[in-house]
């Protein structure tokens, strides 16, 4: 009768710990999984910064710069597809994070257009408006790059966790996949010719 007393405890001790170990697995890439989600929801932040600065920088060009109006629709039609496209945390995979790049991309290109622009009228770089709104321009396109790069280290801890032996069985089977990092467009390895 002790050996069986004891075969029940060891058995019910085993089953506690396998059930915490497990519990703990799961907690973890919950945990993980939402901080992955929580930083992107911050990139996204700072995208949406930038796209709110845009209508008072054009508002300001366009104050000394009314006949660049094909380069000013430009930048609208560009904000306007950039914050079109929404991505969920949740459904975040390569294919819906390339389209959100492919229009954060045409948005910089429009905005390096309109920069070129203003080059052109000396009174404008020197009102300070446009030179408070370029500064902030400036710093939002800094915390972007920083956003970015802080995703993409919580996706590849996120990512690492669950690829790990044996959390990797476990993550299968309560539906963790690993996560999609942002990358670089192609071609930004190469550097812009200027010419002047």
């Amino acid at each position: 009768m002790k050996k069986f007393i004891i075969i029940i405890i060891v058995i019910a001790v085993l089953g506690f710990l396998g059930y915490s170990y497990v519990k703990g697995l799961n907690n973890t890439m919950v945990t993980m999984s939402e901080g992955v989600d929580a930083q992107w929801s911050q990139v996204e932040n700072v995208y949406q910064r930038r796209a709110d600065l845009i209508p008072n920088l054009v508002n300001t060009v366009k104050g000394y710069a009314s006949h660049e109006k094909e380069t000013l629709e430009g930048v609208i039609e560009a904000r306007a597809k950039a914050t079109s496209v929404n991505v969920n945390a949740g459904g975040l995979n390569a294919q819906s994070l390339q389209a959100f790049q492919q229009a954060q991309q045409g948005l910089s290109s429009a905005l390096s257009k309109l920069m070129v622009v203003v080059e052109r009228y000396p009174e404008l770089k020197a009102n300070q408006n446009f030179l408070e709104l370029q500064a902030q321009l400036e710093g939002t396109e800094n915390r972007i790059t920083v956003e970015r790069q802080k995703f993409n280290e919580t996706t590849r801890k996120y990512n690492t966790y669950i690829k790990l032996f044996p959390n990797s069985m476990f993550a299968g089977m309560f539906g963790f996949e690993p996560k999609v990092y942002f990358e670089a467009q192609k071609g930004s390895e190469v550097a812009p010719e200027v010419s002047f």
